[in-house]
């Protein structure tokens, strides 16, 4: 069952809602512990002074701002406790805005903020006004003694909070224009606009999450289990994709389209109809739950060619 990690209220006018917040994800990440090569004794690491080695304890930490080359201004834990943000309850509402507005790059974090007893009615009422306006709520609130911008929506009949960045946390592209001073982009033909823009609309589907998966992960514990159970590895050189070169533009779209459509390029650029080629079966699972996966089939068919493969030899 899921765990509330923070509870307030959403302030939105003389309206306060009471809601509870939920993490909206469970990062699935592959850890490993540090060890020492020989024995696998575990390593632990310990925080030492720099000018004499000795072993610092914690209450003797403080912090410092290094302002020139090793010269700090240092803040005790209380000239920091008053700085930080006010621990209000409140998420405020400060604006509604189109989610076609906010760039993707803005968004971090999201939650699920769900009704507090006693606040199901007034919570209904906000997703389903928000619903209907299809807008999404711009406010501020405080998590672990920080202050954060963040993006409400309804999501179903739930509520989401994403955390933002702020303006100042975001690179602007016009801050690349010195990387692009030696080789600014040109712009394309027309015509290899437009079959660039035919391969993308053959690739067009709809997003279904499921379809994807972290195979690197999935083939990091295929590997650590065939190694836990006795079983040698070992590991093929990965190719590196070369770039395509600008007079190579057309004849690769060329080939990209009719390898979608199931056509065979031609030498004077027009496809001619193929049969297919099947598909490969799926290898079975030699009994890890990790090698048992089956291959997502997104519509475009890519697989990434520069990852290392690792087989079990017979």
């Amino acid at each position: 069952m899921a765990r509330a990690i923070w509870s307030g209220s959403i302030s939105f006018g003389l309206l306060n809602v009471p809601v509870k917040l939920y993490s909206a994800v469970s990062k699935q990440t592959v850890r490993f512990r540090e060890l020492r090569e020989g024995d696998s004794s575990r390593v632990k690491h310990k925080r030492v002074a720099e000018s004499d080695g000795k072993e610092v304890p914690y209450e003797k930490i403080v912090k410092g701002y290094e302002y020139a080359p090793d010269q700090y201004v240092v803040l005790t834990k209380d000239e920091l406790s008053d700085l930080e943000p006010q621990r209000s309850r409140a998420i405020e509402i400060q604006d509604f805005v189109d989610l076609d507005d906010i760039d993707p790059i803005y968004f971090e974090q999201p939650y699920y903020l769900g009704p507090d007893k006693g606040a199901e009615r007034a919570y209904a009422l906000l997703v389903e006004a928000m619903k209907d306006a299809r807008k999404v709520a711009i406010a501020r609130f405080v998590l672990r003694n920080k202050e954060h911008l963040a993006a409400i929506r309804p999501m179903d009949d739930v509520l989401t909070l994403t955390t933002m960045r702020f303006a100042d946390e975001v690179t602007s592209p016009k801050d690349l224009d010195e990387v692009f001073e030696d080789a600014k982009p040109k712009k394309p033909e027309q015509r290899e606009l437009e079959m660039a823009k035919q391969l993308i609309g053959s690739l067009t589907s709809d997003f279904k999450p499921d379809q994807y998966r972290d195979e690197y992960r999935e083939e990091l514990l295929d590997l650590l289990e065939r190694k836990a159970a006795g079983k040698e590895v070992v590991s093929t050189p990965s190719e590196e994709p070369k770039p395509t070169k600008a007079p190579d533009l057309m004849a690769a779209l060329e080939e990209s389209l009719a390898a979608v459509k199931g056509e065979e390029a031609t030498s004077d650029g027009k496809a001619s109809k193929a049969k297919a080629k099947p598909k490969p079966k799926a290898k079975s699972s030699s009994g890890s739950k990790s090698s048992s996966k089956s291959k997502s089939s997104s519509s475009n068919g890519r697989k990434s060619s520069s990852r290392k493969k690792t087989k079990a030899k017979a």
